[in-house]
């Protein structure tokens, strides 16, 4: 787990009989072990499919990207945006003796893409081998960010399972929610959208020189034929 993660890690303080390590559980570790529900990770994710849009010139779309390498257009582009959401509740017991709480967490994350939409260079008619072309490589990218979202589902879900144990946290009484709150905001957030930037490694791959090159000789120089007298196309994202 990420050292920030380790930071906000709650104590099971042992001064006052809370340690994990303890053979013998206190009357408190007793009601809270046995009789609140346990912790519960419940995450999901959603894929919300695509759409085609070919109504912007690849001027724009090389203006859209940002990102295109010198003395090259952007002939198609992939565009999305990752979300992640995440609910906190749990129940709660409070131990007036010892002014300690513990609380059995729920959390529910969804991680999820909006709506991701293909955009294709408005110099390419729909029926053309070049717009067929741009299609397929913009799919590719389309692939990797849908198969990118189970991945992070399963390595978010096996490290939340690993944090929390299916056992109860302890604070100080007024202090149990607000701390996993925190470590929520600081810790969780940040580490599961890491998580999912990581598929811009995989994305960057797919536009490689070689692939620029291919398709720059495709379909008899279909391409290069709409783009003459420019640069090089860059391919996309």
């Amino acid at each position: 787990m990420i050292a920030a993660m380790r930071v906000l890690l709650f104590l099971l303080l042992a001064c006052c009989g809370f340690s994990a390590q303890a053979q013998t559980r206190t009357p408190f570790q007793i009601r809270c072990e046995d009789s609140i529900s346990k912790t519960v990770s419940v995450l999901t994710a959603q894929q919300n499919g695509y759409s085609i849009d070919n109504h912007l010139p690849y001027k724009a779309l090389t203006v859209m990207k940002g990102e295109a390498r010198r003395n090259a257009f952007v002939l198609g582009l992939t565009k999305t945006e990752s979300q992640v959401r995440i609910a906190l509740a749990g129940p709660m017991l409070q131990d007036p003796a010892s002014g300690y709480e513990c609380v059995a967490p729920q959390i529910s994350v969804s991680i999820t893409y909006v709506p991701v939409v293909i955009y294709i260079g408005r110099e390419f008619a729909p029926d053309s081998c070049a717009y067929r072309e741009i299609l397929t490589h913009e799919l590719r990218h389309l692939k990797t960010y849908m198969d990118h979202l189970p991945r992070v589902e399963k390595t978010v879900r096996a490290a939340l399972a690993k944090r929390f144990e299916a056992r109860p946290l302890y604070a100080r009484s007024g202090t149990a929610k607000a701390q996993l709150a925190r470590e929520i905001d600081t810790g969780w957030l940040p580490y599961i959208k890491a998580e999912m930037r990581k598929v811009e490694v995989l994305q960057a791959a797919i536009d490689s020189p070689q692939e620029y090159a291919r398709l720059g000789k495709a379909c008899n120089g279909e391409i290069q034929n709409s783009l003459a007298g420019k640069a090089p196309p860059a391919g996309k994202q």
